[in-house]
């Protein structure tokens, strides 16, 4: 069934929006033949650690789709800097640990990324995704939950992505 050989077998795209612990901003991209059964495993996920389900466009306002491509901390921040803004990029962002983030508009996104390797700049990552706007800190009981329930997201068959805003501290990893 999972191989997609059904014949009549008719799949959609469903994005489930809702709230994580601690009031965090969750997004669920979903791929499936029977809309009941999934909305009833993420309702589930989200119930089973503290969140609920939202109606549509309750949290996707606080998400924009971006292209990004990702450099690892000691990354030469002036070049990556320099090659980013030559290739057409919309922002560098450089993290707390010194990584890099090249954000790029979703249609300009393979032109930015084939500017970057050709101007010597290979990113760890490129992806498009869900880039939220602003981010929710998460203390060690909501962030626990908040871990299992993107966990039992992600392993759920229909589910394709999980975004979320939730800022969960290196501190509080380390207690996990």
């Amino acid at each position: 069934k999972g191989s997609g050989d059904l014949e009549g077998a008719d799949f959609m795209e469903i994005r489930y929006e809702g709230y994580g612990p601690g009031g965090t901003a969750v997004m669920v991209d979903c791929m499936t033949d029977n809309k009941n059964r999934t909305v009833a495993e993420v309702r589930h996920a989200f119930t089973k650690f503290g969140g609920n389900l939202g109606a549509d466009g309750s949290v996707g306002y606080m998400f924009q789709h971006v292209g990004t491509l990702s450099y690892p901390p000691g990354s030469d921040e002036d070049a990556v800097m320099e090659a980013a803004i030559d290739a057409g990029a919309e922002d560098v962002v450089v993290d707390d640990d010194k990584s890099i983030e090249v954000l790029t508009d979703p249609t300009e996104f393979e032109s930015v990324r084939d500017a970057m390797r050709a101007a010597g700049h290979d990113p760890d990552n490129a992806e498009l995704t869900m880039r939220a706007s602003n981010s929710t800190e998460l203390e060690l009981q909501t962030a626990s939950s908040m871990i299992k329930l993107l966990e039992m997201l992600e392993d759920l068959d229909d589910v394709q992505n999980v975004y979320s805003n939730a800022d969960i501290s290196e501190a509080v990893l380390a207690e996990l």
